[in-house]
């Protein structure tokens, strides 16, 4: 996975949503599942005229029914290619592309940029309700309903203890040769006027089922089930716990990937590549 495009090649910037409920996750699978991944490849294809689909690079590999509002992905493209279909490619997307994936923007990527070892950062939001109704009908695709009256301070308590740079291997799904070595720099929860409550995810990098993990953990201490130390004390154990329940994907949003200035994005390749693609390090799922 190369950090400059290949002689003949422009490398391209695609900022893009999905609603993944519909979707066996962001990566092409066997066997013809529908993957946002699919998807996108195939409308490349077709709009450009290419006699295969282009391969793209994306920040974070969402799991199946996980949603994206900011994720972000490169493909290479052979100059006569972009210089012909760039001006127009936006809105030939547009009408290509199913009504449940968008690409919003689209542009020549800066030396040296990569989606996945240049990002400093991924954002996630989780969103549940413990309202005793159950989540709006209209959001119910994107809500999860707990149905126990959960606090937010002892959520938030319970959130201060997981910051840092932590062995998240009692949080994450275990793959053989991957690191679960993780910074997480923001974890916290507000409660909406509609009872919505909204966590704020954001980490250098997350492994499997990492931020679902984490946020059943935390229900658990909002609705009494478990003191506000109990998460902190699953971290420092290294192991899975049976009370750690991973909950449903479609709370779970990709709001935003952040990445450095433009002189800086060789040098955060680098430090990427060392500190997280150990031998055997899968490029599956993510959260």
């Amino acid at each position: 996975m190369s950090d400059e495009a290949a002689p003949g090649f422009t490398r391209v910037r695609l900022d893009l949503a999905y609603d993944g409920r519909e979707f066996s996750g962001w990566a092409k699978q066997k066997g013809g599942r529908r993957t946002v991944q699919g998807e996108l490849e195939d409308a490349l294809r077709v709009v450009m005229r290419l006699g295969e689909a282009p391969e793209l690079t994306v920040a974070g590999r969402t799991d199946a029914g996980v949603h994206a509002r900011g994720q972000v992905a490169h493909v290479d493209l052979p100059d006569e290619v972009w210089a012909e279909h760039g001006p127009h490619l936006l809105r030939r997307l547009a009408g290509r592309l199913p009504m449940d994936v968008r690409v919003f923007r689209v542009a020549v990527a800066p030396p040296h940029f990569n989606a996945r070892f240049s990002a400093i950062w991924r954002r996630y939001a989780y969103r549940v309700t413990d309202h005793p109704g159950g989540a709006d009908p209209l959001q119910r695709g994107h809500v999860l309903w707990h149905n126990w009256p959960l606090d937010l301070d002892a959520m938030n308590e319970a959130a201060r203890g997981l910051l840092g740079e932590h062995d998240f291997a009692a949080y994450c799904k275990r793959r053989e040769g991957a690191t679960t070595i993780r910074t997480l720099q923001e974890l916290s929860w507000t409660r909406r006027p509609d009872r919505v409550l909204e966590a704020t995810v954001r980490a250098d990098a997350f492994c499997h089922n990492m931020v679902r993990s984490l946020v059943g953990a935390m229900l658990f201490v909002g609705d009494g089930h478990r003191p506000p130390e109990w998460p902190a004390k699953v971290l420092a154990a290294g192991v899975r716990d049976s009370a750690v329940h991973v909950v449903r994907p479609h709370g779970l949003t990709l709001e935003e990937v952040g990445y450095p200035a433009d002189d800086a994005l060789a040098a955060r390749n680098l430090a990427s590549r060392n500190r997280r693609s150990l031998p055997g390090d899968p490029p599956g799922g993510c959260c």
